[in-house]
């Protein structure tokens, strides 16, 4: 045929002439539901900083397909939480990305599941998340990673004996739970004290920890507003003990900042020092597009919402390329996942857990987290005896 392009119009004209595709990138929409007020918003806020990083990065790499986010607040609430599933369906979302708080996430991914709808996450460690029969949730990390980090942290030290303090919540009760009797097997003495999410005044706790327990490290097991009240409690009473130690959400720049006196020599869980250092391509493309959105050094909180989004974006995109988005295709492109990443390689069990997640200890030293465990990934030595007061 002669002159193809004659009788269409002037920008088909264009693209005709030069060779070129008017196929533009489909737009695939995204539901995230994360705590951005409320108790839990500090860690909802990390999440949701990786998770945008996520989303333009994939952008400006896969020129087939594009991400839109859409994100609602759950107000660090259950019904909240519920409620924003419902209305990120209403909106026409592929998938389910955040959650923060197993109580919230538990809820939520209920609601997801019975809309259809693949649920993914790093914010619940709770173990009845992935052994209740959830068929389309999936998360990268798990309380088994947890309990190994304070375990070989606290072994490596040669502690002989740690007071437990943990809240009643199922995912910080299970994981105090599995440490003291990981620890009591290997010799420790450990004493357990539980307390209510609700709590404020940690005195009573920490004078019986000084007076009774008198043992040399006190474990942290519960969420930022807890490990506040017992710092602040340990501060006033100042029991005779030579390390505070804690898991998630404790070693972030964000703990640094908001309660400069109560974080140093305090230790947590973390997959980055902070300042943060990368040595693959990837994390040099996440800490340089980090820094551009946010003007700040990335911590673990967004390395973990970057992880689970970019996992999730691809299964996205490959379901799409089958045509099989309509059809458990996300879910089935999930647990095909076999990806190196920036925490290390995740896979996904027939439960939707991380097979091979395993986590770092950090500590506050200065202006600086310092990776302090295991030997291998270490960024400096940890200040043993040392507690903030």
């Amino acid at each position: 045929m002669k002159n193809t392009c004659k009788s269409i119009g002037l920008a088909a004209l264009v693209a005709c002439g030069l060779g070129l595709s008017t196929a533009q990138a489909d737009e695939l929409l995204v539901g995230v539901e994360l705590p951005l007020t409320g108790t839990l918003a500090r860690v909802g806020a990390g999440m949701h900083e990786g998770i945008m990083v996520a989303a333009d990065v994939f952008n400006k790499t896969n020129s087939k397909h594009k991400i839109k986010i859409i994100t609602v607040d759950n107000e660090s609430a259950p019904a909240k939480a519920i409620a924003a599933v419902e209305k990120l369906a209403s909106q026409g979302v592929v998938a389910i990305d955040g959650g923060y708080g197993s109580n919230n996430i538990a809820p939520a991914s209920d609601a997801a599941s019975k809309l259809g709808l693949v649920y993914v996450t790093s914010g619940g460690v709770d173990d009845s998340l992935v052994n209740s029969g959830r068929k389309n949730f999936f998360r990268i990390n798990n309380s088994a990673g947890y309990q190994k980090a304070m375990v070989g942290l606290l072994g490596d030290l040669n502690v002989k004996s740690v007071s437990i303090l943990y809240s009643t919540k199922e995912a910080t009760a299970g994981l105090a739970s599995d440490l003291q009797k990981s620890l009591t097997a290997k010799g420790v003495t450990v004493v357990a004290h539980a307390f209510d999410p609700a709590m404020t005044d940690f005195k009573p706790i920490i004078n019986k920890v000084k007076l009774q327990d008198k043992s040399e490290v006190i474990a942290m097991i519960g969420y930022e507003n807890d490990y506040v009240g017992i710092l602040r409690a340990a501060r006033v009473l100042k029991p005779n003990v030579k390390a505070m130690v804690g898991v998630w959400s404790l070693a972030t720049p964000k703990m640094a900042a908001d309660f400069p006196d109560l974080m140093p020599n305090v230790y947590g869980t973390a997959v980055l020092p902070f300042p943060a250092e990368f040595k693959t391509a990837e994390g040099k493309s996440f800490n340089d597009t980090y820094q551009r959105l946010y003007k700040k050094e990335p911590d673990y909180l967004g390395q973990f919402g970057y992880v689970q989004s970019m996992l999730l974006f691809d299964a996205i995109a490959r379901a799409a390329d089958k045509g099989t988005l309509k059809k458990d295709g996300v879910a089935e492109e999930m647990r095909k996942t076999d990806s190196e990443t920036l925490i290390g390689r995740v896979q996904f069990s027939s439960n939707g857990d991380n097979v091979n997640f395993s986590h770092r200890m950090g500590q506050h030293q200065g202006k600086k987290i310092v990776i302090v465990w295991p030997k291998a990934d270490a960024t400096g030595k940890a200040n043993f005896p040392g507690v903030p007061w």
